[in-house]
């Protein structure tokens, strides 16, 4: 069993080399996963700003086509190459080199974005503007490993672009490399198949698969799902320390009095989620009473957005709940009900999800979204109104999305509850609408 303690030694022999060059702060590039975007670093971004990093040197990015392709060198509508995505990087990587004048980046990446920064790192060369990188919750090890097919996959451990990506050396030299990962809980790091498709069934997966040979290597104890090895508070107290080499001084987020916000608007496309705006769009914003979900008001922001997608800004009180109501063409209307927002942020992004099966058989629903991690039943308390909700079994965590339904369009108060992060809303009918309870934490 891991121990924090143990973590703090590994973590202390190795920010020994970084002290001197945090002495001035280094812009941080933060790099997403498949399917993702740069909303998820929002709490993470905000922990940073609580501890005195300037916010003008953090830098995530959203990358417009998050989904792998199947086979990487098959071109699919909607879906991004390794190398698409490398030099989409490398552009986001130019602009903060160029914007704040420094020499060197830092990055933080999880999933995907793993294995995107060390492509852009060893074929791009995106070595000699890195200074340290820390890495959560990899796959470039692959999800699965087989010889004989798939080579083309970017999941694919023996396909083509894994086997190039880990040859030779698994870390740059001069780029002081981190890796977290969770003892045995991250869906996608696995010695068996059970959530990729394949139950009972061996796939070449290992519990160390983030690991790099030559790295700092962290395992985060208890039940650490995949994303909260790079968005939980005890992942940023490692991403903190491996880049500015001491300890951060909170992992609470610091209230600020006018926060700003500010985000795209995006959709699906060919089956799958997409980071390019959808122009057109309507976005109302609506206060929201924090123990009925009713709206208070009219709305206090409304925006068509154009061809950028941009929504914003819009200045929150930080003790207010929302509701956010997107109207797009081709789309139900979107109610996305949030807590509230403490500190400003950029990428508030608004992403429109096609209806599942839950919202399709029922006459009027809520859904609660935990886009920062997933909820496991023998580590979470998930309820709505009151009552326990029904969490998948098992010890990994595998779910991010939890539905409350109703077979009448009754109006309705649901208050979805996790972890003490409680949020009310109200039930829509089923037929031209979707609800949703988006969790930050």
């Amino acid at each position: 069993m891991t121990s924090w303690k143990s973590i703090a030694a590994a973590l202390g022999m190795a920010a020994l080399a970084a002290t001197a060059a945090s002495a001035a702060d280094r812009p941080i590039v933060f790099v997403h996963g498949d399917s993702d975007n740069a909303g998820l670093w929002m709490v993470q971004v905000w922990r940073f700003e609580s501890n005195g990093y300037p916010r003008d040197l953090l830098f995530p990015v959203d990358l417009r086509h998050p989904q792998a392709r199947g086979d990487d060198a098959v071109p699919e509508e909607n879906r991004s190459s390794t190398t698409d995505v490398a030099s989409e990087l490398a552009g986001d990587v130019a602009r903060a080199l160029i914007t704040t004048r420094a020499d060197k980046v830092d990055f933080v990446a999880n999933s995907r974005g793993c294995q995107t920064t060390r492509n852009y790192l060893k074929n791009g060369g995106g070595k000699h503007v890195a200074d340290t990188i820390v890495l959560a919750g990899c796959v470039y090890h692959g999800v699965y490993n087989n010889p004989h097919g798939a080579l083309g996959s970017e999941y694919n451990g023996m396909g083509r672009f894994l086997t190039q990506l880990n040859s030779g050396s698994e870390v740059e030299d001069g780029v002081k490399t981190y890796t977290i990962r969770s003892e045995k809980y991250d869906l996608y790091n696995q010695p068996m198949g059970d959530f990729i498709g394949m139950p009972g069934k061996p796939i070449g997966g290992s519990y160390a698969g983030p690991e790099l040979k030559g790295a700092t290597n962290i395992v985060l104890p208890g039940i650490v799902d995949h994303r909260g090895t790079a968005y939980s508070p005890e992942a940023f107290k490692v991403i903190y320390k491996a880049i500015t080499g001491k300890d951060a001084a909170t992992a609470d987020v610091t209230p600020e009095e006018h926060p700003v916000l500010d985000g795209k608007v995006s959709g699906w496309v060919n089956g799958a989620p997409t980071n390019v705006a959808l122009a057109g769009a309507k976005v109302e914003i609506f206060k929201t009473d924090p123990g009925t979900g009713e709206r208070v008001g009219a709305a206090v922001h409304a925006k068509t957005v154009g061809e950028d997608g941009m929504w914003g800004p819009f200045t929150a009180d930080p003790k207010q709940t929302y509701e956010f109501v997107v109207t797009a063409e081709g789309y139900p209307v979107q109610h996305i009900y949030r807590s509230p927002f403490p500190r400003g942020y950029a990428y508030v992004n608004l992403r429109l999800y096609p209806k599942e099966g839950p919202e399709l058989q029922s006459k009027s629903h809520v859904g609660m979204m935990r886009p920062r991690g997933y909820i496991g039943a023998e580590r979470d308390t998930a309820t709505f109104n009151g009552e326990k909700a029904e969490v998948p079994p098992g010890a990994v965590p595998h779910v991010w999305k939890l539905f409350k339904t109703f077979d009448d369009t009754t109006p309705r108060t649901v208050v979805g509850s996790l972890n003490g992060e409680t949020v009310a809303a109200r039930t829509w009918p089923s037929d031209g609408n979707n609800v949703w309870i988006e969790l930050t934490y």
